[in-house]
Protein backbone atom coordinates (compact mmCIF):
# COMPACT_ATOMS: atom_id res chain seq x y z
CA UNK A 1 0.00 0.00 0.00
CA UNK A 2 1.11 3.17 -0.97
CA UNK A 3 1.45 6.65 0.87
CA UNK A 4 -1.25 8.05 -1.00
CA UNK A 5 -3.80 4.99 -0.30
CA UNK A 6 -2.93 4.77 3.67
CA UNK A 7 -3.40 8.82 2.97
CA UNK A 8 -6.98 7.77 1.46
CA UNK A 9 -7.70 5.40 4.31
CA UNK A 10 -7.12 7.19 7.19
CA UNK A 11 -9.54 10.00 5.25
CA UNK A 12 -12.35 7.46 5.28
CA UNK A 13 -12.25 6.88 8.34
CA UNK A 14 -11.54 10.43 9.91
CA UNK A 15 -15.43 10.91 7.83
CA UNK A 16 -16.92 7.80 9.21
CA UNK A 17 -16.06 8.46 13.02
CA UNK A 18 -17.15 12.07 12.05
CA UNK A 19 -21.00 10.41 10.48
CA UNK A 20 -21.14 8.27 13.32
CA UNK A 21 -20.71 10.65 15.93
CA UNK A 22 -23.16 13.09 14.58
CA UNK A 23 -25.75 10.00 14.10
CA UNK A 24 -25.07 9.35 17.67
CA UNK A 25 -25.55 13.26 18.92
CA UNK A 26 -28.55 13.28 16.75
CA UNK A 27 -30.53 10.11 18.44
CA UNK A 28 -29.40 11.34 21.80
CA UNK A 29 -31.29 14.68 21.02
CA UNK A 30 -34.37 12.78 19.44
CA UNK A 31 -34.06 10.87 23.04
CA UNK A 32 -34.01 14.14 24.89
CA UNK A 33 -36.52 15.76 22.98
CA UNK A 34 -38.95 12.86 23.15
CA UNK A 35 -38.44 12.55 26.68
CA UNK A 36 -38.20 16.13 28.13
CA UNK A 37 -40.33 17.99 25.76
CA UNK A 38 -42.52 15.47 24.29
CA UNK A 39 -43.00 14.29 20.75
CA UNK A 40 -44.26 17.81 19.37
CA UNK A 41 -40.64 19.46 20.38
CA UNK A 42 -38.97 17.28 17.26
CA UNK A 43 -40.76 18.99 14.96
CA UNK A 44 -40.98 22.18 15.56
CA UNK A 45 -41.75 23.63 12.03
CA UNK A 46 -44.91 22.21 11.96
CA UNK A 47 -46.30 23.10 15.19
CA UNK A 48 -44.61 26.45 15.82
CA UNK A 49 -46.29 27.86 12.35
CA UNK A 50 -50.27 28.20 13.49
CA UNK A 51 -48.82 30.01 16.72
CA UNK A 52 -46.38 32.24 14.91
CA UNK A 53 -49.29 33.20 12.56
CA UNK A 54 -51.53 34.24 15.30
CA UNK A 55 -49.01 36.11 17.10
CA UNK A 56 -48.57 38.58 14.20
CA UNK A 57 -51.74 38.83 12.85
CA UNK A 58 -52.80 39.76 16.99
CA UNK A 59 -49.53 42.38 16.77
CA UNK A 60 -50.68 43.75 13.24
CA UNK A 61 -54.24 44.34 14.70
CA UNK A 62 -53.20 46.15 17.98
CA UNK A 63 -50.55 48.38 15.49
CA UNK A 64 -53.78 49.18 13.47
CA UNK A 65 -55.59 50.33 15.90
CA UNK A 66 -53.20 52.04 17.38
CA UNK A 67 -52.80 54.12 14.47
CA UNK A 68 -55.98 54.80 13.94
CA UNK A 69 -56.27 56.14 17.48
CA UNK A 70 -53.49 58.32 16.61
CA UNK A 71 -54.29 59.65 13.51
CA UNK A 72 -57.97 60.13 14.21
CA UNK A 73 -59.38 63.54 13.25
CA UNK A 74 -59.87 65.71 16.91
CA UNK A 75 -62.61 67.91 18.08
CA UNK A 76 -60.99 71.37 17.83
CA UNK A 77 -60.54 72.94 21.44
CA UNK A 78 -63.17 75.73 21.52
CA UNK A 79 -61.56 78.62 24.21
CA UNK A 80 -62.99 80.91 26.76
CA UNK A 81 -63.12 83.26 24.26
CA UNK A 82 -65.29 81.33 21.52
CA UNK A 83 -61.93 81.23 19.67
CA UNK A 84 -61.54 77.57 17.79
CA UNK A 85 -58.07 75.89 17.98
CA UNK A 86 -57.16 73.13 15.75
CA UNK A 87 -53.95 70.99 16.52
CA UNK A 88 -51.71 70.28 13.68
CA UNK A 89 -51.48 67.14 12.61
CA UNK A 90 -48.37 64.77 12.28
CA UNK A 91 -48.66 65.47 8.13
CA UNK A 92 -48.45 68.81 8.22
CA UNK A 93 -52.34 69.42 7.54
CA UNK A 94 -55.47 70.58 9.92
CA UNK A 95 -58.06 67.97 10.88
CA UNK A 96 -60.92 68.39 12.95
CA UNK A 97 -64.27 66.81 13.35
CA UNK A 98 -67.17 68.61 12.34
CA UNK A 99 -71.32 68.72 12.02
CA UNK A 100 -72.79 69.21 8.16
CA UNK A 101 -76.10 69.25 8.48
CA UNK A 102 -76.64 66.83 11.69
CA UNK A 103 -74.16 64.14 10.26
CA UNK A 104 -70.55 63.88 11.86
CA UNK A 105 -67.39 64.79 9.52
CA UNK A 106 -64.01 64.68 9.12
CA UNK A 107 -62.50 67.95 7.95
CA UNK A 108 -59.37 68.71 6.47
CA UNK A 109 -58.73 72.31 6.59
CA UNK A 110 -58.14 74.08 3.09
CA UNK A 111 -57.35 77.56 2.88
CA UNK A 112 -57.15 77.19 -0.68
CA UNK A 113 -60.63 76.11 -1.33
CA UNK A 114 -63.57 78.41 -2.21
CA UNK A 115 -66.06 76.19 -0.58
CA UNK A 116 -66.55 73.29 2.01
CA UNK A 117 -66.58 70.28 -0.49
CA UNK A 118 -68.40 66.72 0.11
CA UNK A 119 -68.40 63.37 -1.51
CA UNK A 120 -72.08 62.90 -3.73
CA UNK A 121 -72.44 60.06 -1.02
CA UNK A 122 -72.38 62.35 2.08
CA UNK A 123 -74.70 64.92 0.38
CA UNK A 124 -77.02 61.92 -0.18
CA UNK A 125 -77.21 60.83 3.56
CA UNK A 126 -77.66 64.42 4.54
CA UNK A 127 -80.56 65.13 2.19
CA UNK A 128 -78.30 68.08 0.35
CA UNK A 129 -80.31 68.27 -2.63
CA UNK A 130 -80.50 70.66 -5.69
CA UNK A 131 -78.01 72.86 -5.65
CA UNK A 132 -76.42 74.97 -9.02
CA UNK A 133 -74.39 72.83 -11.44
CA UNK A 134 -70.94 73.49 -11.35
CA UNK A 135 -67.42 72.02 -12.49
CA UNK A 136 -65.06 71.99 -9.88
CA UNK A 137 -61.31 72.31 -11.44
CA UNK A 138 -58.96 70.22 -9.02
CA UNK A 139 -55.07 69.32 -8.85
CA UNK A 140 -56.76 65.99 -10.14
CA UNK A 141 -58.37 67.69 -12.90
CA UNK A 142 -62.29 68.94 -13.45
CA UNK A 143 -65.10 67.16 -11.99
CA UNK A 144 -68.89 67.78 -12.28
CA UNK A 145 -70.82 68.82 -9.15
CA UNK A 146 -73.23 71.15 -7.47
CA UNK A 147 -73.13 73.78 -5.44
CA UNK A 148 -75.53 73.65 -2.56
CA UNK A 149 -76.42 77.37 -0.34
CA UNK A 150 -77.91 77.50 2.89
CA UNK A 151 -75.92 74.48 4.21
CA UNK A 152 -75.68 74.48 8.42
CA UNK A 153 -71.86 73.59 9.18
CA UNK A 154 -71.10 73.30 12.89
CA UNK A 155 -67.29 72.86 14.72
CA UNK A 156 -67.78 72.20 18.43
CA UNK A 157 -70.16 74.68 19.49
CA UNK A 158 -69.30 76.94 16.91
CA UNK A 159 -72.18 76.92 14.34
CA UNK A 160 -72.56 78.98 10.92
CA UNK A 161 -75.89 78.86 8.93
CA UNK A 162 -76.41 79.49 5.16
CA UNK A 163 -72.98 77.67 4.35
CA UNK A 164 -71.99 77.13 0.13
CA UNK A 165 -70.86 73.56 0.26
CA UNK A 166 -70.21 71.96 -3.02
CA UNK A 167 -71.02 68.94 -3.79
CA UNK A 168 -69.00 65.65 -5.71
CA UNK A 169 -65.59 66.22 -4.09
CA UNK A 170 -63.77 62.63 -4.44
CA UNK A 171 -62.27 61.27 -1.26
CA UNK A 172 -61.34 57.82 0.20
CA UNK A 173 -63.90 57.84 2.63
CA UNK A 174 -67.34 59.48 1.79
CA UNK A 175 -67.22 60.81 6.07
CA UNK A 176 -64.23 63.33 4.79
CA UNK A 177 -64.43 67.08 3.88
CA UNK A 178 -62.93 69.83 2.81
CA UNK A 179 -63.12 73.24 5.20
CA UNK A 180 -63.30 75.96 2.69
CA UNK A 181 -63.33 79.19 2.66
CA UNK A 182 -67.25 79.38 2.40
CA UNK A 183 -66.53 78.76 5.92
CA UNK A 184 -63.26 79.75 7.26
CA UNK A 185 -64.04 83.78 5.92
CA UNK A 186 -66.75 84.21 8.65
CA UNK A 187 -63.36 83.83 11.17
CA UNK A 188 -59.96 85.55 11.47
CA UNK A 189 -57.23 82.91 10.81
CA UNK A 190 -53.95 82.94 13.23
CA UNK A 191 -51.65 80.38 11.90
CA UNK A 192 -48.94 79.08 14.28
CA UNK A 193 -46.70 76.39 14.56
CA UNK A 194 -48.61 74.09 15.66
CA UNK A 195 -52.27 75.02 15.60
CA UNK A 196 -54.06 77.06 13.32
CA UNK A 197 -56.54 79.23 15.41
CA UNK A 198 -60.18 80.73 14.02
CA UNK A 199 -61.62 83.85 15.80
CA UNK A 200 -65.29 84.64 15.05
CA UNK A 201 -65.66 88.31 13.60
Amino acid sequence: MGIEDRDWHRDAQSEREKQRQMDDTRARFAVFSSKHLGEKAISPTRTGLIPMMIFWCVVMGLLYLLMTHYLKPRQAQVLANGDLVIKRSQDGHFYTTGIINGQEVKFMVDTGASLVSVSEAFAQKTRMQGGVPTTFRTANGDHPGRVVDGVGVAIGPVRVSNVKVGVGLRMGDDNAALLGQSFLSKFDITMGKNQMVLRAR
